[in-house]
């Protein structure tokens, strides 16, 4: 029993680096894509201000989640539990920051010229949808350490998109936009799925429902698009 314990505690160690490192790379690649859209004269400070709003929001969810993993790192888990009041309410407030901001987008002519309105906006409320849905799992199943740090990171590489969407040259691929940020997210994914492969030979649940959601809520987002009821709140919005 006493040899099984001391066995068991590095890995205990490797998986707090190990979400800590994802949430750093998550941090660090959502960043950059938003960056190198404001280096190369796409992105203005000139902006909406509840443009500038939805920007603090977002990057204000990352270091809430960098810094939960951060405390998990260091063992300082009533710290964790105490942020994490404040990160279930904020979860709410990302909500609604999200779904407003792509309406008010639509509204105001400021979806980029290579999406098609009804397809960014389905895009876009889907991804809050399915990252509030991970995030709010992960909380509710926090007493279950393994489930609860797998979907609260399923939910943060779906929050990535927008970021991982900014590093990729989406005018140049039509139709395979939604796929191509898809395409990242599993990379993501698969390197989490093989961390579990390598250090417990078998794949956790958890990722099965990320991969399985993300991929469907991708494949959904065209003709979701496209079918009436979305068709005529585009025109509402934008005429």
């Amino acid at each position: 029993m006493a040899t099984r314990a001391r066995q068991a505690v590095p890995l205990v160690e490797r998986d707090r680096a190990f979400f800590f490192a994802m949430a750093m790379a998550i941090v660090i690649t959502t960043i950059s894509g938003f960056a190198l859209q404001f280096a190369a004269g796409r992105s203005s400070l000139a902006s909406p201000w509840w443009v500038h709003l939805h920007g603090m929001t977002a990057v204000g969810w990352l270091a809430l989640y960098a810094t939960q993993n951060f405390l998990v790192f260091r063992g300082s888990f009533a710290a964790h539990q105490r942020l994490g009041v404040v990160a279930s309410v904020y979860l709410a407030w990302m909500v609604v920051a999200g779904l407003s901001v792509t309406a008010l987008s639509a509204v105001a002519h400021r979806i980029p010229p290579f999406f098609e309105t009804n397809v960014f906006l389905v895009m876009d409320w889907l991804d809050t949808l399915v990252f509030a849905g991970f995030t709010a799992a992960g909380v509710a199943l926090r007493a279950q350490p393994d489930w609860h740090r797998r979907l609260m990171l399923c939910g943060a590489i779906q929050v990535m998109a927008p970021g991982a969407g900014r590093l990729l040259p989406l005018p140049l691929m039509g139709t395979w936009i939604l796929w191509s940020i898809w395409l990242v997210m599993m990379v993501y994914l698969s390197v989490a799925v093989a961390y579990d492969l390598f250090t417990r030979g078998r794949v956790h649940p958890a990722y099965l429902w990320g991969v399985g959601v993300i991929t469907l809520s991708v494949a959904a987002m065209r003709p979701i698009a496209f079918s009436p009821p979305v068709l005529a709140l585009t025109q509402s919005l934008t005429g």
